[in-house]
């Protein structure tokens, strides 16, 4: 399994595996991941398991210590030299499932964003999840003000040790 980061080619893929990885109200739309790949595609991991797309992470860089609703579908909030790494979503596809994909990528984001010499990591999930990110040092700061989709989120935040 091979690691890159996406381009716009990527495009009709990446909207395909989130709309088979989150429900309608969750899910990205194409012409949002359109915004994406063409503000930050360098904030856009893909996985692929001999050419097929297995998994993706993908988020913007701020330095809003929080990540807001507005986040998800306004690309201009990006700021490249921003302190913190915002994750949107971490997708993988129902065949590759509890096989490490997920992982296998988040630890690569993480060692990229330490390499960046960011603050550290912001996401939110929901509740079932928890303990996946908390493997990897995220702590649970408490339920979310997010209303994304509908959904309870919790915050989580991984944050660096200063050098």
């Amino acid at each position: 399994m091979d690691i890159r980061f996406a381009t716009i080619n990527d495009i009709d893929a990446v909207t395909e595996l989130e709309r088979q990885c989150f429900p309608p109200e969750e899910a990205a739309e194409k012409d949002s991941f359109e915004k994406r790949l063409t503000v930050f595609p360098n904030h856009f991991w893909l996985l692929e398991d001999s050419g097929k797309l297995a998994s993706m992470i993908n988020g913007m860089t701020t330095d809003i210590p929080i990540l807001r609703d507005e986040m998800f579908e306004d690309a201009t909030m990006h700021r490249e030299e921003g302190q913190w790494q915002m994750i949107f979503g971490v997708a993988t596809l129902p065949e590759y499932q509890k096989m490490g994909c997920a992982s296998k990528l988040m630890e690569c984001v993480i060692a990229d964003v330490k390499e960046q010499e960011r603050k550290g990591i912001v996401l939110t999930c929901k509740e079932s999840l928890i303990p996946f990110y908390e493997r990897f040092g995220f702590v649970n700061e408490g339920k979310s003000m997010s209303k994304h989709g509908g959904a309870v989120w919790y915050d989580m935040r991984l944050v660096f040790e200063e050098l």
